[in-house]
This record gives structure tokens, C-alpha cells and sequence, in this order.
């Protein structure tokens, strides 16, 4: 199932399937074009807290593992997905401890997993079905593919945007990936378009979870500091928020209503389009004032 003009559009290479992929290591990096003239703070606030998240993927993989039990060469691609993720949180974590040496990454996500852990007992999909679950995962990967492409178009800083420009290649495959098999099991679970805009928009709400707040709060702010979800919830966002430009918005939004089964060209995708764009403007001015930044 090929999505090749969201692909284009993003700048990134939609790229083969996760069998068989290797992808790319820390290697491939050039660390020595770094430029600590051109690291921005609010930035590299962000991308410490991002840091924090992708890292933690391990626990949720556990999860994933659970409700595909009974597909045994998903679960198996599932680990390649969970490879790629923690790739990325020691990429970012690196990034942040070359940026600022007072950042230690081992002891910031320590910090993180001791405060925050992701819900894994669960034996079948908290989204009620296989199909809602991936659809949740789509709604995952478009966030993060467009943050990563937003800190890639916003920074100057050389090392930062490559490391943000591969990692968002990898979050739209792993969104092909979950679309792919969302479009094989809707065939056995045949959920409405009104169910699956349910999960997608639960899962959008999500988004103001404890996991962000958290991870802000365990990569930013000092040891004696007491945790207001709140609070760290508006540091984040208003500075996360602010990196997107109308194209970021009106992509995501594009991916958000593809993934439901809509059309992205029609006139409920240019609808959603707008709607995104004006929806991130008034959260980045919200949560600026609420953050007192």
C-alpha cells in the first residue's frame, strides 16, 4: 500500500519495507560538522525531552507484543520497530549531551523511567480491535514523522538536522508499515470510518498524557524540582508547537485522514488541513502563555 505523494512531500523516501532493512547507525552521523553557534535552547529542550520518549520504546514494545501474539512475524518486525526507536533516543541523547556537557542522557532517562512507565499488562488492544490499534500507531508515527521534519526545516544547526531528517524517513516507514497491516486486518475486523475517526482523534488527545509532560520534566528540569503535569506540559508544547510550519500541520492532517480510510485530496481532507494549521497556532500560543514563555 503505497503512499507516495505524502512521502514526496515531506522531503523523505518512503523507502522498502521494515523486513530485511538494516537502516542507519550512529555511524553514519557526521558528528564533526557540529556547530554550537547555531544550537537554539528551546529547541534543544524539545529534542531532550524527544530523547526521553524514543528511548522508552522497549517497555511499549512489550505491549505491542501482546495484542499480535497470535502473528508471530509481526511481532518479529515489531522488534525491528522497536530497534529503530531506541536507535533514535541514543542518537538524540548523544545530540543533546554534545550540546550541552551539564546533560548526562543515562541519568536524565533514568530519571524519566523511574517517574513514568507505559501501561504493558494489557492482554488484547486498549482501542477495543487489532485494526484500532493500528490505526492508533498510525496516528503515532505521523506525529512524530512531522515533529522531527518540523525541528529538521526550523534548526541551522547541521548535525540536528540530519540526525531529525533520518530519523523522520524511519517514523514515516514505521507509519507505512502500521497502515499496511491496519488495511490487511481491516478486512477481518471491518471497523466504520465513524469507530476508526474515534481512535484517531482519542489518540490525538493522548497526546497531553503524562509521557511528554514527563519526559520534559525529567530531561529539563532541575534535580529538586517537583513534577506539575501541567506546567511541563506547557514548556513542551510551547516550544514544540511553535517549530511547525503550515505545511507540517497540513500534512499531518493529511496522513491523520488517510489513515481513517478518507481521502486526503478530498474535502474532508482539505477541511482537516485548515483545521490542523489553525489548531496548532492557537495550542502554540495557549500553552506560550501558560509556560509564561
Amino acid at each position: 500500500m503505497k503512499i507516495p505523494f505524502l512521502a514526496t512531500e515531506w522531503g523523505l523516501h518512503a523507502g522498502a519495507d521494515m523486513q530485511g532493512r538494516t537502516g542507519w547507525s550512529a555511524d553514519d552521523i557526521a558528528w564533526d560538522r557540529f556547530d554550537p553557534g547555531q544550537v537554539n535552547d528551546g529547541i534543544l529542550k524539545v529534542i531532550k525531552a524527544a530523547a526521553m520518549v524514543e528511548r522508552n520504546a522497549a517497555d511499549y514494545t512489550l505491549y505491542l507484543a501482546r495484542v499480535f501474539r497470535d502473528d508471530p512475524a509481526f511481532v518479529a518486525i515489531l522488534e525491528q520497530w522497536r530497534a529503530d526507536e531506541i536507535r533514535h533516543g541514543e542518537a538524540l541523547g548523544r545530540y543533546a549531551e554534545m550540546a550541552d556537557p551539564s546533560f548526562v542522557f543515562a541519568r536524565r532517562f533514568q530519571r524519566f523511567t523511574d517517574g513514568y512507565r507505559i501501561p504493558v499488562d494489557a492482554e488484547t488492544s486498549v482501542r477495543g480491535s487489532v485494526t484500532g490499534e493500528l490505526l492508533a500507531r498510525c496516528i503515532v508515527e505521523t506525529g512524530t514523522s512531522s515533529f522531527y521534519c518540523a525541528v529538521r526545516d526550523a534548526t541551522r544547526e547541521p548535525v540536528l538536522r540530519e540526525l531529525c531528517h533520518r530519523i523522520a524517513g524511519d517514523e514515516f516507514r514505521h507509519y507505512k508499515l502500521f497502515y499496511t497491516a491496519m488495511r490487511h486486518r481491516q478486512g477481518r475486523d471491518r471497523l466504520p470510518v465513524w469507530r476508526r475517526a474515534l481512535v484517531a482523534v482519542g489518540r490525538i488527545r493522548e497526546s497531553d498524557d503524562d509521557e511528554l509532560a514527563y519526559a520534559w520534566f525529567a530531561a529539563n528540569e532541575p534535580e529538586e524540582a517537583v513534577y506539575d503535569r501541567r506546567r511541563c506540559n506547557a514548556a513542551y508544547a510551547s516550544r514544540a508547537y511553535a517549530l511547525y510550519g503550515k505545511v507540517h500541520a497540513e500534512r499531518a492532517a493529511s496522513m491523520v485522514v488517510k489513515a481513517v480510510g478518507l481521502d486526503p485530496r478530498g474535502w474532508l481532507g482539505r477541511r482537516a488541513r485548515d483545521f490542523a494549521w489553525g489548531k496548532m497556532q492557537q495550542r502554540s500560543r495557549q500553552s506560550a502563555m501558560g509556560s509564561g514563555v
